[in-house]
């Protein structure tokens, strides 16, 4: 009789510690480094805290060090929820069959890309790209960039039919927005495509030197960054947890969270919003 008392405690304890430890599981979201690393570390914090309260479980932010890392945390489950960009999020959802782009930010729904230019390169504002392009050093931001690589390079084989590679004397690639800016600037590149947000929040706090660099051209308008979550959260987190996630950005009110994106609220988004960055990176083969 002992011995079954026993044995039924055990089974009793083992039940609810593994119910603890279902309670406790952290839910965990990465976003792509597009600009400094100390400047990401303090908005993604303050997202894991208003996501935390807002979801009843514990959340967590990690950065990675590269657009490549972002999308294998996002496959290999490390992360759960992720802040991509368009090409990056289309990529990581064909990885993980059922994930869903769940939100994006008002303006990502018409985001844009400026050329910019060391005005050493003597390189005038226009409505279209200048043909005296041709010749000149050019960075891209970071290789996987809907903003800083896949659209700049999609227009300028457009308009001047050939490859970056045959088109500019020297090619590079900067990681991201932020240094983009910073190697344009002091001149190491005489142009850079970069995403239009991170020029004006740099712009807007006096980082920008524009006796020394300027906007030469804007592309015109695609969708870009979005939330896209794992397909499988319901069964780790509870029937109903994507929607709960999905609620939580869309509700996302506190002025200066938005600011820190920055972007004025988060609308839906769905998967097919992204088929024309998709159907872009089949055309210039960035993807099969």
């Amino acid at each position: 009789m002992n011995f079954l008392r026993y044995i039924r405690h055990t089974c009793l304890l083992a039940l609810l510690l593994c119910g603890a430890a279902v309670q406790a599981e952290t839910f965990v979201f990465t976003a792509i480094p597009d600009q400094d690393e100390t400047q990401l570390q303090e908005r993604f914090g303050k997202v894991a805290d208003y996501l935390s309260k807002e979801l009843g479980v514990e959340v967590r932010y990690i950065p990675v060090k590269s657009y490549a890392a972002a999308i294998t945390a996002f496959r290999n489950n490390q992360v759960q929820l992720a802040w991509f960009g368009g090409l990056s999020g289309v990529q990581a959802r064909r990885l993980v069959p059922g994930s869903v782009a769940l939100a994006q930010g008002y303006e990502d729904q018409f985001f844009k890309s400026f050329f910019i230019a060391h005005k050493s390169a003597g390189l005038q504002p226009g409505e279209t790209l200048p043909e005296a392009l041709k010749g000149k050093t050019f960075t891209f931001g970071s290789k996987g960039s809907t903003s800083g690589r896949l659209m700049p390079e999609f227009y300028l084989r457009e308009q001047f039919g050939m490859a970056p590679e045959k088109l500019f004397s020297r090619v590079g690639f900067s990681g991201d927005h932020s240094r983009t800016i910073a190697q344009v600037q002091a001149g190491a590149y005489q142009v850079g495509a970069v995403n239009y947000a991170v020029w004006e929040s740099e712009l807007a706090a006096g980082k920008i030197d524009t006796d020394k660099v300027q906007v030469i051209w804007t592309t015109p308008t695609y969708p870009d960054y979005q939330w896209s979550i794992r397909g499988d959260v319901d069964k780790r987190f509870g029937a109903g947890f994507q929607d709960k996630v999905r609620a939580a950005l869309l509700d996302m009110k506190d002025p200066e969270l938005l600011a820190s994106f920055p972007r004025q609220s988060f609308v839906p988004a769905s998967n097919d919003d992204y088929d024309p960055i998709e159907e872009t990176a089949k055309a210039i083969d960035l993807l099969d």
